[in-house]
């Protein structure tokens, strides 16, 4: 059970620890990102440090004058929104440390590579995904990882290729129709 905010015994508030954000990458990978991705991820860093973090700062310290117990929990609530703050500009500190841009321009056309925009018949309807960076995925609109299974199924195929990919779901018929790099 949590003890967020509770008070203890001689009138202390304690404050609970906001969990690190595991790395999605492989041991010792590189962080692939489009050259679009990369330009976002550093600008939401450059968000977090100069506006968002100091802003919450600033209101700890304006908070800070009162001692009452309202303004008292509305400090917790803030010092908080630091800590988890803190935490996404650590992570995303690190996935920058690890930053690998790919020129999609230098990607052969003619097979299936990172940055890729592929394609594909499954299960007899058409489907389209390009493989991005982790922190760009969104399968919803077919963006997909580079380490999820359907990226590394598809990845050094050509046009015409034609594989069986496994999921937890079921088999899934796969047939390469369509190979661009945006």
């Amino acid at each position: 059970m949590s003890r967020a905010f509770v008070s203890d015994s001689d009138g202390q508030f304690e404050e609970e620890e906001v969990p690190e954000i595991r790395n999605p990458l492989p041991p010792g990978a590189k962080n692939y990102m489009t050259p679009a991705g990369a330009q976002k991820l550093k600008e939401e860093l450059k968000d977090l440090n100069e506006n968002q973090r100091p802003s919450i700062v600033d209101e700890i310290s304006r908070l800070s004058g009162g001692v009452s117990n309202p303004e008292r929990n509305a400090i917790l609530v803030q010092r908080r929104k630091v800590r988890e703050l803190d935490r996404r500009i650590a992570y995303l500190s690190e996935l920058v440390r690890m930053l690998e841009v790919v020129d999609l321009r230098n990607q052969d056309p003619t097979r299936v590579a990172f940055g890729a925009r592929v394609t594909v018949e499954q299960d007899n309807s058409r489907k389209s995904y390009q493989i991005v960076g982790v922190e760009e995925s969104d399968p919803s609109r077919g963006l997909v990882s580079w380490v999820s299974p359907i990226a590394k199924s598809l990845m050094t195929k050509h046009v015409g290729d034609s594989f069986l990919l496994k999921l937890p779901t079921g088999d899934s018929k796969i047939t390469i129709l369509e190979i661009e790099y945006p």
